[in-house]
């Protein structure tokens, strides 16, 4: 899903009249799921994460190093806790809305950043459960897909735990993207490899959580607890996406 975000356009309708439309196009995202160590989903459902692993097709907002808000679209199916962090998108329409709310003119440097895009568009942690496929003022629409040859893959960025799943999507020679390539990996069959690698890992991940389910059950009948990690909070988790 992450390699299918590029080139859809994010899009916010002015919520009252002092507002503009604002839309940018998807050049680069991050893939995180529930047995990956670098997702805040790894440990389990919690009041932060909650979103994570509700219904596709909502926005999972968290905010990063007490600095700026990142936001994520929720993929997976309910109760998966998968999310794909957008990181950086090519402004279209509404840039000086975009600029006014960055205090930068630079296109370049709107929304090349997942920091930086949540900012040009205002979202926050209250915008957090938004149906971005609802109707309503924030929402992702088709746009044009961007071909295979023109997407690279790479490790993910700012994370220390991982780091060796190449789970960065984005547009090849874009110059909106937060980074320059770091370890790419170019063309198509390289891109279809790595989606093939996370669709094993998302059934590695739905597998353990049968086992999990059979063993606590086995523990209930037996009068013994089962010591769940779902209700801790994340702690130095990194993902989905830091800055």
């Amino acid at each position: 899903m992450a390699r299918d975000l590029l080139g859809r356009l994010l899009v916010k309708r002015p919520e009252d009249a002092s507002g503009g439309l604002l839309v940018a196009r998807i050049v680069e995202c991050e893939a995180y799921q529930e047995d990956d160590p670098a997702s805040h989903s790894y440990r389990g459902i919690t009041d932060r994460t909650a979103v994570m692993f509700g219904p596709p097709g909502h926005l999972y907002v968290y905010f990063s190093y007490g600095m700026h808000h990142c936001m994520n679209v929720v993929t997976g199916q309910d109760g998966e806790g998968s999310a794909v962090l957008l990181r950086a998108a090519e402004p279209l329409e509404g840039l000086e809305e975009m600029a006014a709310a960055r205090r930068v003119h630079a296109p370049k440097l709107l929304c090349a950043g997942p920091g930086r895009l949540t900012q040009a568009f205002g979202v926050a942690r209250t915008d957090n459960g938004r149906d971005l496929a609802g109707g309503g003022a924030l929402f992702v629409a088709p746009g044009r897909r961007v071909p295979d040859e023109a997407v690279d893959v790479s490790p993910r960025i700012g994370i220390s735990v991982g780091v060796d799943r190449p789970w960065r999507f984005f547009e090849a020679g874009s110059p909106f993207v937060s980074r320059g390539p770091r370890g790419t990996i170019s063309g198509s069959a390289r891109a279809s490899a790595t989606e093939s690698r996370m669709a094993r890992a998302k059934a590695r991940a739905k597998a353990k959580g049968t086992v999990m389910e059979t063993e606590s059950a086995k523990g209930s009948a037996s009068g013994r607890g089962s010591g769940s990690a779902r209700g801790s909070e994340v702690a130095g988790s990194a993902g989905p996406g830091p800055a």
